[in-house]
């Protein structure tokens, strides 16, 4: 049974109240990434819960301390015992460390509370090294009480692969922090500026970006002395990235607030991820912040926000197939293109879409699904 949460709403009525204080629900993670710490915290107000942290430096952006946040700190081999002590109401786990996922789902196992899988992958990595955690994925997608996912792409992925109980916990960011709404940077910047804001690693599609604005032509000024209609600002890669490619400007890591300014003198950010044998793009939330900050958003079928609804092409930005150099080429034009009602409807339709996909809706959802679950094992 497939049962997407929408990303508005609150949980269901009084989830603490199913959860005794004194055996609140562990949540196995690695650590506290800072695009997290607001959903954490929403959760922690919703439901009895303690973060099992065992750390390992998986996020790009590191973890943070000073969340304030219920924690255990611990290591993937302690993750079993603990989940299996009887302290707790029910297990959460993500899909990241080599030990921590089995381990807390037998721990549960042995406990006999819910076990709740958190998942982002809408394909399994196909290389020998990832095999045998797909075949241990594909045991918990039917063995678990339910799989909470990033979206209604991961969701329909879960469910192929038997799955029984899915819910959507929207993907969200801090939206005080990246909302902008006044557009002023954006209509002066001459020229119209294009961003990319990422790792620069294979699945990014960085080589694939620069190829389709070199073949836009964008770069390159109409005539002598004159400025060229675009420039592309890569944030995240490192300088010499731009070498040879016209009208491109590579900025480097940047801190938050920086990144935030960028974006909201862009006309549009460009999400090119490509799918390799190892990574599909989970969702980017990227996505989300530009969209708060007013960018329109150009993304490529491999973009978890597109294949999970946010990013609708011609409603809620522009949508490319992931690999078509033309297609990218034609996309970026459009956005360097003065602004048109049309296109105007589409960035700020964006914005208002991005909107629902809050904090507290990801809480919510989680809060309302570990309730579920107690109650089907009850």
């Amino acid at each position: 049974m497939t049962e997407p949460a929408p990303p508005t709403g609150r949980a269901a009525a009084g989830p603490a109240d199913a959860i005794d204080p004194a055996r609140p629900v562990l949540f196995v993670t690695t650590e506290v990434p800072p695009d997290r710490v607001g959903a954490f915290r929403a959760l922690a107000e919703l439901i009895p819960v303690e973060f099992a942290l065992f750390g390992g430096g998986l996020h790009a952006t590191g973890g943070v301390d000073d969340h304030g946040l219920p924690v255990r700190k611990v290591t993937q081999r302690e993750v079993h015992g603990l989940a299996a002590s009887g302290r707790y109401s029910a297990v959460v786990a993500g899909t990241v460390g080599r030990t921590a996922l089995p381990a807390a789902w037998l721990g549960a196992e042995r406990a006999r509370v819910p076990f709740l899988l958190w998942t982002a992958l809408w394909a399994h990595p196909r290389s020998v090294a990832h095999a045998p955690g797909a075949l241990l994925l594909r045991l918990l997608y039917r063995r678990a009480a339910a799989v909470v996912t990033y979206g209604d792409h991961v969701s329909r992925f879960a469910a192929l692969h038997g799955a029984r109980h899915t819910t959507v916990a929207p993907q969200a960011v801090d939206q005080a922090f990246w909302t902008i709404d006044d557009d002023t940077a954006r209509e002066t910047a001459r020229p119209r500026r294009l961003v990319y804001v990422g790792r620069d690693d294979p699945g990014k599609g960085v080589d694939w970006l620069l190829r389709a604005w070199d073949a836009s032509g964008l770069g390159t000024p109409p005539s002598p002395g004159a400025a060229p209609p675009a420039e592309l600002r890569l944030i995240g890669p490192e300088p010499r990235r731009a070498a040879g490619h016209a009208g491109v400007v590579s900025l480097g890591p940047l801190a938050p607030a920086r990144v935030r300014e960028e974006l909201s003198a862009a006309a549009a950010i460009v999400v090119p991820s490509e799918r390799t044998a190892t990574f599909r793009e989970p969702w980017g939330l990227v996505v989300n912040e530009a969209m708060h900050a007013g960018a329109l958003v150009i993304a490529s079928t491999e973009v978890g926000a597109a294949a999970g609804g946010l990013v609708v092409d011609g409603r809620t930005g522009l949508v490319v197939a992931s690999g078509d150099t033309n297609g990218l080429a034609r996309a970026l034009q459009r956005a360097a293109a003065p602004e048109t009602p049309q296109m105007q409807g589409i960035r700020r339709a964006g914005q208002a879409a991005a909107r629902a996909y809050t904090q507290q809706a990801w809480a919510s959802a989680f809060a309302d699904q570990v309730t579920r679950s107690l109650a089907w094992r009850a």
